[in-house]
Order: C-alpha cells, then structure tokens, then sequence
C-alpha cells in the first residue's frame, strides 16, 4: 500500500510539472488560431413564414471517383465561367433587394461604405432596369475569384455564405413580382449554376428558408421558379436527345 501511494504521488507531480489541469495536458504554449475560413456547424431553427428547411447538416466532401461525369452545360455568358479554381458550392440562395432600384455598382458602394465589408456580397445581381438592363445578369467581383459570399449568414453559421451562391434580384418583392424579364434571367443563370457545379433542386433556396427574414418577398415564389426551372431543362434535355 505504501508503494503505490509512493507511485501515485509520483505520477501526480510528473503530470504537474508537464502543465495538465482540469484533464487537458497543455503542450506547446496556447492554441493555434482557427484558419479564416474555418467554421463551426451549430443546427438552426427556421421561422420564416412558407416552405422552410429544417436543421441542414453540412455535407461531407466527395471523392473525384465517386461523382458522376459532368453533364453537358446549358448554354450561358462566357462571363459566368470563372478562371480561379472552383469553390465547392452546394447551394443556390435566392435574394432580393427589398429597394425599387439598384445595381450591382450601387449595391457594392452600400456593402463597402455602408456595411463596411470589402466589396460587394452578392455574386451575381440581376437588373430590373432602372440602375441596370431589365434581366441583365451583373457578374459581381466575388465571383471570378471564387470568393465566399456575404449574403446569408445565420447566426454564427457560415454555411451558406461559404458555400452559397448568391444571387440577388433588384425589386421589391413584398411588393410586386420579379419581371419577365429578371425572371427568365434567373431561370438561365441558375440552370447553368445547378449544373456546374452538380447543386440538387433541394439545395436551390431563398434567403428566408434558412434566415429570419421574407427575402425574397411573399410575391416571389419558389415553387413556381422551380417549375419553370424543370420545364426548361426538360426542353433543353429534350432537344438535345433529339439532335
């Protein structure tokens, strides 16, 4: 008995002396920060009003292998292919402004003096014609470079911003609905963005699925986008099995 009083005693003042408190043996000075892009996943509770996803895990990364071949890409602006290597995007988040006018010049002047980020959150913005073209698709200065977003934070949870794309309709949608013209933009934009990057219809969303708010408005709706998402895919599959 005495010996391994001897013992224990012993090993407590070894574990003392190499820094162990509470059960944690600390070495090598304090912990590294986080990298910046690192994010920690929390669940989040949905309450806006109409379709709403529940808690959304983040999905784990797939093998090159495993994935199928790539689909051939609708057609699209030459401007919407970026040059830097490609984020793994897993969702679509659909925006609006909330303002009856605007650009993506003006919403950038916003983001940076306004808001103080470092440039224009959003990555594409779709005109309504008063600060750009009725439908004109604006390739925002995140984009080219593969940027993460800053547009659908969630609490703490990055989610979406890193691994979102944003898109923005200039408009007041509580107010009026999307124009022809914005909404046969979008349905291009997103066509060709779902197939790139390999983004299910599940994971096509508006700010206010995941986010306490009505962005886009109650005007726009995503289950009529959506079907007139799959009518023109449908089309398209269909001419080219025809050619």
């Amino acid at each position: 008995m005495y010996r391994w009083t001897l013992l224990a005693a012993s090993a407590g003042l070894v574990l003392a002396a190499a820094g162990c408190r509470g059960g944690q043996m600390i070495l090598g000075g304090p912990p590294r920060a986080a990298p910046p892009e690192t994010f920690t996943y929390r669940p989040i509770e949905c309450r806006p009003s109409g379709r709403v996803l529940a808690n959304v895990p983040p999905e784990p990364p797939r093998r090159p292998e495993a994935r199928p071949p790539a689909p051939a890409l609708p057609d699209h602006e030459a401007a919407w292919d970026a040059s830097a290597e490609a984020r793994p995007w897993r969702w679509i988040v659909i925006h609006h402004s909330g303002t009856a006018r605007g650009s993506a010049s003006s919403f950038d002047a916003w983001h940076r003096n306004g808001r103080h980020w470092d440039e224009l959150g959003y990555h594409f913005v779709i005109g309504n014609g008063t600060g750009s073209g009725d439908g004109q698709v604006e390739v925002g200065s995140r984009w080219p470079k593969q940027k993460y977003g800053a547009h659908c934070r969630v609490g703490d949870n990055e989610e979406y911003n890193y691994f979102g794309i944003g898109i923005c309709l200039v408009g007041n949608f509580d107010r009026e609905r999307p124009s022809e013209a914005q909404a046969a933009a979008l349905c291009r934009l997103v066509d060709y963005l779902a197939a790139r990057y390999r983004i299910d219809d599940a994971h096509i969303i508006t700010h206010g699925m995941v986010g306490d708010t009505r962005c886009p408005g109650r005007c726009f709706s995503l289950d009529a986008f959506l079907a007139r998402l799959r009518a023109a895919r449908s089309a398209r599959q269909g001419l080219a099995s025809a050619l």
